[in-house]
């Protein structure tokens, strides 16, 4: 497939707003992907390169040879010459990465250049997250969209799933499995806006009700002695938490998958403040952290995924001594919810995540299984641009554009700016953050606004929404000020635009 052909479906995702436009166009180049090219074109209608690290960014970028006339290059050859460059290293590293930056751009188009560049540096602004893939990968394979979304749970990528939907069909799609020590996505909370409309939103009748804990979320894997813990995203965190390794291995089980929270607290129980959770210098301080579990995926060779969540919660009950279980509620008592929650407030927690009982484990998805509500409410929103101050915050990066996820369509929907909770620390931050993050970093002083690639969340805190004409999605936060930046947070779980409608009021 020549690279030209990719950006071309591009270039048509980018142009229209319909999600079913979007994901014809997927579909139709994946169906005339040849198998070795599958796991690049789905990697690069995603967005990314298949190489983690490059060493390549705008600086690197800015300044490209003269384009070619007419298109040559083929998928398989750009990301062959990609995986060389990300092998460069050692003395005269600079100047070989350069040379094959200008060997590959030199035959790219104009087109393919733009487009490369910001393939290579995170930049490529399409709105076909993974979600408009996995649509396009079901229709392309002819296999259901249920199959597709779970294997990528349980893998937790796009791409592999693909290669197998398009190779083998649904019964590929079967062999995918939890594995325990390969991290599964994290089923995902909504929000609502009190805990009438919580527990309505969960179904209703007897709802489960745990406290939410403001900490680090984490998937804790045991075979044997072997342990393994992952965040939200992923990632590898086992080695910066010594202290919950030694609880897991202490529990009556030698295979297990756990779900939890991860969090520093005071000598009197109370959650210290998030950012020593979050770091692990703060160990060096004394401060540790005590996980809480709320959820097994696996016990003893047997799945729970698709268990009801009173079976999960009983074997929990069974595994984790009640010190390191999330504080919960089963109830059908409305009243007693209340008090509950807040009980959990008062204890200096953000709130409660209302859960249906009778709910499988649903990987990766935020549905309305499980609804966080919090008295003072906030959104997972993501930047979308930088303002530079004036008066006493002249120099620094510092009124945000945020923006929410139109499930629609995979793109990101303005709904207003705040300058508001900013400490100098966080202006001084945000300042080196959006500066690497800008979209032409080399004219970040010369623009008053800055955009940047939509990949920061940050949580904000609102007073409620409003109905408003100014921004595009109709609606606009009242009142929003910065709670804290969310780095263990990626651009796709920020709050949809349905959510934050649901804070309208009347």
């Amino acid at each position: 497939m020549l690279l030209t052909e990719l950006v071309a479906t591009s270039r048509t995702v980018a142009a229209t707003r319909s999600r079913k436009a979007k994901v014809a166009a997927i579909a139709e180049l994946l169906a005339t992907a040849a198998p070795d090219e599958l796991e690049t074109v789905t990697s690069y209608l995603g967005g990314t390169l298949r190489q983690r690290r490059t060493g390549l960014g705008w600086r690197g970028l800015s300044t490209l040879p003269d384009p070619a006339d007419s298109p040559s290059l083929e998928v398989t050859e750009v990301h062959e010459t990609f995986d060389a460059i990300a092998a460069i290293s050692g003395s005269g590293s600079q100047a070989a990465r350069a040379t094959a930056v200008a060997d590959l751009f030199s035959r790219a188009t104009e087109d393919e250049q733009e487009w490369l560049r910001g393939l290579a540096t995170g930049a490529v602004r399409q709105g076909a997250l993974d979600a408009l893939v996995q649509e396009a990968v079901a229709a392309a394979a002819g296999v259901p969209l249920g199959a597709v979304r779970r294997a990528a749970m349980l893998v937790g990528a796009t791409t592999p799933v693909a290669v197998a939907a398009m190779t083998g069909g649904e019964e590929a799609l079967a062999a995918f499995g939890l594995e325990v020590g390969r991290p599964v996505l994290p089923m995902l909370a909504s929000s609502a806006p009190d805990l009438e409309a919580a527990i309505a939103k969960a179904g209703g009748g007897e709802v489960a009700v745990d406290t939410k804990l403001d900490g680090i979320r984490i998937q804790v894997h045991r075979d044997g002695d072997e342990i393994l813990i992952a965040t939200r995203t992923l990632d590898d965190i086992t080695a910066r938490l010594p202290e919950v390794v030694e609880i897991a291995r202490a529990l009556p089980a030698e295979r297990l998958v756990l779900d939890g929270e991860a969090i520093a607290l005071d000598d009197a129980g109370r959650p210290r403040p998030f950012q020593e959770t979050a770091s692990r210098t703060a160990q060096a301080a004394g401060v540790v952290v005590t996980p809480y579990f709320f959820d097994v995926l696996h016990l003893d060779g047997e799945d729970l995924l698709d268990a009801p969540g009173t079976e999960r919660l009983a074997a929990l009950e069974r595994l984790v001594p009640e010190a390191y279980r999330v504080p919960r509620l089963v109830t059908a008592d409305p009243e007693a919810a209340a008090d509950f929650l807040a009980d959990a407030i008062a204890g200096g927690h953000e709130g409660v995540v209302v859960k249906n009982t009778a709910a499988a484990y649903d990987a990766g998805r935020r549905g309305a299984a499980w609804v966080k509500v919090k008295p003072v409410h906030t959104l997972d929103l993501v930047v979308l641009a930088v303002e530079w101050g004036s008066g006493r915050r002249e120099g620094w990066l510092s009124n945000i554009h945020l923006g929410a996820r139109d499930p629609d369509t995979g793109e990101f929907v303005m709904l207003g700016k705040t300058f508001k909770g900013m400490t100098d620390e966080i202006l001084a931050w945000q300042t080196r953050r959006f500066t690497e993050l800008a979209l032409d970093p080399s004219e970040v002083k010369a623009h008053y606004v800055v955009p940047v690639r939509p990949e920061q969340v940050v949580e904000i805190a609102i007073d409620g929404v409003q109905r408003s004409t100014r921004y595009p999605g109709g609606v606009a936060l009242r009142f929003a000020r910065v709670v804290r930046y969310r780095d263990d947070k990626a651009p796709h779980e920020v709050d949809t635009l349905e959510t934050v409608r649901g804070f309208l009021a009347g």
